[in-house]
């Protein structure tokens, strides 16, 4: 596969000295890469720019981290050589606090500034920050107000639908938005209460479009976001909705090349070693980034197997065949389901496990050319090491990695969410007699020679042997 070097000849071109209505145009008709907590690094951002896109937002950044002086708030505000259009989603409710990082932002090479108003995690909302600002519209316009006043650079918001499922006001959000001056609004078809239960509601999205249209005074562009895996879902939301673009996330870490579907506006379906090259592309963009060295090697680490639990989910979905099935239901609702009769290659490559995912990171990073990792992958398919990973699974280890982008302090709970109703909580011998039907059900698979506890792993494994049975049934008629 071809991939466009990343350090082109033409370096981005700094627009904070243009006027909003100029990047209104750069955030206009494009599909637009998401601010992702950890997947949204640099390095994979590079990889992203090198299949075409010209629009992408930093990982979130705490303002008052940042200008505390905190060395990984301000590692994130640092742009790709080949990212067209930067901008650096800050978190804050303040807005001498804001104008500050925007100041920052600013000195950074950003070419815009996004407030988030989406984050849903305890540890956010109970600052005051991210999806929590949603409950006072006007307080946020006039945040957003006092931040468009004191910043040079144009100044977008992201929201989602609302906070709670029964207290929706994106349209009483996005109006005040307007009326603060936002360069452009985005919004993820969910409350931040639902996370990703349910689909993406783009309806509602619809709805604040049209509410935008006529009322007539803003001309402030509106990106949809949620559940878009295919550029073909891509053109059709933004069709039906209205829209001026387009923001995908998951759809990006499962597959990176969803930008090239999207300018090409036609499918592109790489095969194993492609995708194998695709994926060592991201290994040497973190080497270039983080260092060639055992210090880079473990900073890597923190990202380059963590994007395998992405890469891992990638199905090729034609549009000749899929189409339809896109309009009933988002593809990226679709339960995942691993053929029987793949190689041992693409069942590694397919396989959940983070061992699994530190095994490829580590032929990856360490392969001299794509012929030597895609050789280096094939012996690690068939040998024990991953045969030992299909047997037991995931070593769990208890450690929460989806809060991954706190402020320094003690990590939060999912449960104490506001607006989760966590139900009433098992007594001590309810828990004890559902623990002892559990043992009960797991004594009796193991005695019937099965696998425990039963996951796709244990049928990767049954599907090995087969084959490792027919491999050695062909050796003993060749011998005869």
């Amino acid at each position: 596969v071809k991939i466009t070097k990343a350090l082109s000849n033409h370096p981005p071109s700094p627009l904070s000295s243009k006027p909003t209505s100029i990047i209104s145009q750069a955030l206009t008709g494009k599909m637009i890469l998401a601010p992702l907590t950890r997947g949204g690094n640099l390095p994979f951002r590079r990889l992203c720019a090198d299949f075409g896109m010209e629009t992408s937002l930093s990982e979130m950044i705490y303002a008052r981290s940042l200008l505390r002086g905190d060395s990984v708030e301000q590692a994130r505000l640092r742009r790709a050589p080949n990212e067209q259009t930067f901008g650096v989603q800050i978190a804050t409710n303040g807005v001498e606090e804001g104008r500050k990082a925007i100041q920052e932002a600013v000195l950074a090479g950003a070419d815009f500034v996004d407030l988030n108003c989406g984050c849903p995690i305890f540890e956010a909302t109970r600052r005051g920050l991210g999806s929590s600002l949603l409950r006072y519209p006007d307080k946020l316009g006039a945040l957003v107000k006092g931040m468009v006043d004191g910043s040079e650079i144009p100044v977008t918001v992201k929201i989602r639908l609302g906070c709670e499922v029964d207290s929706i006001n994106c349209s009483e959000v996005a109006r005040s938005l307007r009326e603060a001056g936002a360069a452009a609004i985005t919004i993820h078809g969910r409350t931040a209460q639902q996370g990703y239960s349910k689909p993406a509601d783009w309806d509602l999205i619809k709805q604040v479009v049209n509410e935008g249209k006529e009322e007539g005074r803003y001309n402030v562009p509106v990106i949809g976001n949620g559940d878009i895996l295919t550029h073909y879902e891509a053109r059709r939301r933004m069709k039906e909705s209205g829209v001026d673009s387009c923001m995908v996330g998951r759809g990006a870490l499962t597959k990176p090349w969803i930008f090239k579907e999207f300018n090409e506006n036609q499918c592109w379906l790489p095969d194993l070693q492609e995708r194998i090259a695709i994926y060592r592309t991201l290994a040497i963009h973190m080497k270039d980034h983080f260092g060639d060295d055992e210090m880079g090697r473990k900073k890597s680490w923190n990202f380059l197997p963590w994007h395998f639990e992405f890469f891992a989910r990638y199905t090729p979905y034609p549009e000749e065949t899929f189409s339809a099935q896109s309009n009933e239901r988002p593809l990226i609702q679709n339960r995942i389901a691993v053929p029987d009769d793949i190689s041992p290659l693409e069942s590694l490559m397919s396989n959940r496990c983070k061992d699994s995912h530190n095994l490829i990171a580590a032929a990856l990073w360490e392969s001299d050319s794509n012929a030597d990792a895609f050789s280096k992958l094939n012996k690690i398919a068939e040998g024990s090491e991953f045969l030992q990973i299909l047997v037991r699974g995931n070593d769990p280890s208890g450690e929460d990695e989806v809060l991954t982008n706190l402020p320094k302090g003690k990590a939060g709970k999912w449960e104490k969410r506001r607006g989760r109703n966590p139900g009433p909580k098992r007594t001590d011998e309810e828990i004890a007699a559902i623990r002892a039907k559990r043992a009960e059900k797991k004594a009796m698979i193991l005695a019937e020679g099965e696998f425990w506890p039963p996951s796709q792993e244990s049928r990767d494994y049954i599907r090995l042997k087969k084959v490792e049975a027919i491999k050695n049934s062909d050796r003993n008629t060749s011998n005869k």
